[in-house]
């Protein structure tokens, strides 16, 4: 009960403000037909009840699973298969966000299908993939976080001077994407189970560089798609 209570005052204290800001401009300035001014209404109210149930869901469900998936993966004895399976779960978990879905249907209209939504989410997904299965390599081999993002942003900078100019900003923006609010959680909790059982390791510290990384994939696999296919 505890949980639902802060779940329901985090989204209603992220919801109320634009909702004021929208409801004062509608009536100083804009003022919108009042169907659509019921539309938006209609349509804070769908959206704060689905985060709601979202955030719920994800903590009841996505991170404990998680973080059990990570904590049995080192005890297996194997560690070599934390990066195949984060490959998949990275891929997996990306197809589903719907930040990623969002973003694919926007610039799949706005390009009037040249960059098509099917081709977006699976370079975004791909990303996300190999990222998070970098990530876990980092955590079984204690490599440097630093080492690993200069190499990467150096690769977008090299990238981004050959890539076609549209996909620049397209790029970017699914980096941001990538740390959605179902990657996120589930690759944290991920992060820290298999962290928290390896001696010696920070938990913390390790788990934390999962989303920093995370969010380089994307960007370098729509720079790589743009460079090869466009």
């Amino acid at each position: 009960m505890q949980k639902i209570k802060e779940t329901v005052t985090e989204v209603v204290s992220a919801v109320i403000p634009i909702t004021l800001l929208i409801t004062i401009l509608q009536f100083t300035v804009i003022k919108l037909p009042v169907n659509d001014f019921l539309q938006f209404i209609i349509g804070i109210i769908m959206v704060g009840s689905g985060l709601i149930f979202f955030l719920l869901g994800a903590q009841i469900g996505i991170l404990p699973i998680g973080e059990l998936i990570g904590a049995a993966l080192p005890k297996t004895g194997k560690l070599w298969l934390a990066v195949p399976f984060g490959l998949l779960l990275g891929f997996v978990i990306a197809v589903a966000d719907p930040d990623v879905q969002v973003l694919a249907i926007q610039v799949d209209m706005v390009s009037e299908g040249l960059i098509s939504k099917t081709i977006l989410i699976v370079a975004v997904s791909l990303g996300v993939a190999i990222s998070v299965a970098l990530s876990l390599l980092r955590i079984v081999l204690n490599i440097s976080l630093h080492i690993l993002l200069i190499a990467g942003y150096g690769l977008i900078l090299i990238l981004s001077v050959i890539a076609p100019s549209h996909f620049i900003p397209v790029s970017l923006d699914s980096g941001g994407v990538a740390t959605g609010p179902l990657i996120v959680p589930f690759i944290l909790a991920l992060g820290i189970g298999i962290s928290s059982v390896l001696a010696g390791k920070s938990s913390s510290a390790d788990s934390f560089g999962l989303v920093a990384l995370a969010s380089l994939g994307p960007i370098l696999a729509l720079l790589l798609l743009g460079v090869i296919y466009y």
